[in-house]
């Protein structure tokens, strides 16, 4: 399928081979069809899947090289051809572009028109084995090569790139999220869980419109980032009210970022009459969430899901973040940098010390 590229220098990957084993850095070429875009990446940041399965809780390929929150720079175009971004906007070399954590193999449908990303046979950016002819596939290298089929957005150089990198997983999930919960203007949201996905949650519901807005937490330093983000009220999830009832009151919508099954089911209890619970947090096996079928029938509540995000959410998330990246302190969520040689420094760093982002900077 690909043929090796001698235009460009080799380049730079590092490859994860498995829960408590280093870092391999290799070097390898590039290898293109005729389809593929070339792009230098830029800069990643440390999804908290990619934690995941630094720590072993989620499993991939024994060599990987992660990272899919990206952002980059791009080098090569399929030649003779007007390329177009998910726009319709003209892309030339040298812009800028963020692209979707997933791509639908050409010749695959759907099984719905609002759920590519359930498609068979689907390709996930930072997900895939490396190979020698697919060692450029993910966001801790100097390059990636995007396959047919992949959603890409110009996006203005103004954006910082560790803003940048987070549209393709965190805000196109959390827009997806807002998409699931349907109209958000003049509801009540609970959002569970001050990870990027939470904290974008709590601004996103803010613009969309929501009369109030809180955040729960554990943890108090990240929960200390809730106001600058539109929150009207915090709640350390530990502290509830001596008679048993939580502390914060129901609401119309309670998102979860957590995947925690204590944190689903005190957000399902949460509800106001009608609500509806939206969970985007619980990727990895945990135990079972204990719900009161008996209260989701009285009190006429929805229970909803989403795992990643379709076209839509990417493009919206885009769209959100270039309208509010000077207004919500994003940059400064990514609350620590490393290099491409610093990888290993930067997962320890990102599980001992926890911060809502760690970003690596690569070129």
């Amino acid at each position: 399928m690909f043929k090796e590229t001698p235009n460009f220098p080799p380049g730079k990957a590092i490859v994860f081979e498995g829960p408590g084993k280093p870092f391999r850095t290799i070097e390898g070429n590039i290898f293109l069809d005729k389809e593929s875009i070339l792009v230098r990446n830029r800069y990643t940041t440390l999804c908290g899947s990619d934690i995941h399965t630094f720590c072993g809780h989620r499993k991939e390929p024994d060599e990987v090289v992660l990272g899919h929150e990206i952002a980059g720079d791009i080098l090569w175009l399929p030649q003779e051809e007007t390329v177009k971004d998910m726009r319709g906007e003209t892309v030339a070399i040298g812009d800028r572009v963020t692209w979707s954590i997933f791509a639908v193999p050409p010749g695959i449908e759907a099984p719905r028109l609002d759920l590519p990303q359930k498609s068979e046979q689907l390709f996930k950016y930072g997900h895939a084995q490396a190979s020698t002819h697919d060692l450029f596939n993910g966001g801790l290298a100097d390059y990636c090569v995007l396959r047919p089929n992949t959603a890409f957005l110009k996006i203005s150089p103004e954006i910082p790139l560790k803003v940048a990198a987070t549209i393709s997983c965190a805000h196109a999930t959390v827009a997806g999220a807002l998409r699931v919960a349907g109209d958000i203007a003049g509801k009540s949201v609970l959002v569970f869980g001050a990870g990027l996905l939470g904290i974008s949650c709590v601004s996103m519901c803010r613009e969309a419109g929501a009369k109030w807005v809180g955040l729960i937490d554990n943890d108090e330093v990240r929960l200390g980032w809730g106001p600058k983000f539109g929150a009207d009220e915090i709640f350390t999830f530990a502290k509830n009210n001596d008679d048993g009832r939580f502390a914060w009151p129901d609401a119309d919508l309670v998102f979860d970022m957590t995947g925690h099954p204590e944190a689903m089911k005190a957000g399902v209890e949460s509800l106001a009459l009608g609500g509806s619970a939206i969970w985007i947090g619980a990727v990895f096996p945990a135990a079972p969430v204990p719900v009161d079928a008996q209260l989701i029938v009285r009190r006429v509540l929805g229970i909803k899901g989403l795992h990643n995000y379709n076209y839509d959410d990417f493009l919206n998330a885009a769209i959100f973040i270039e309208n509010n990246y000077r207004k919500y302190p994003f940059e400064q969520l990514v609350e620590k940098e490393f290099t491409l040689n610093e990888v290993d420094n930067a997962f320890r760093y990102a599980t001992e010390s926890k911060p809502v982002r760690v970003g690596v900077a690569i070129n």
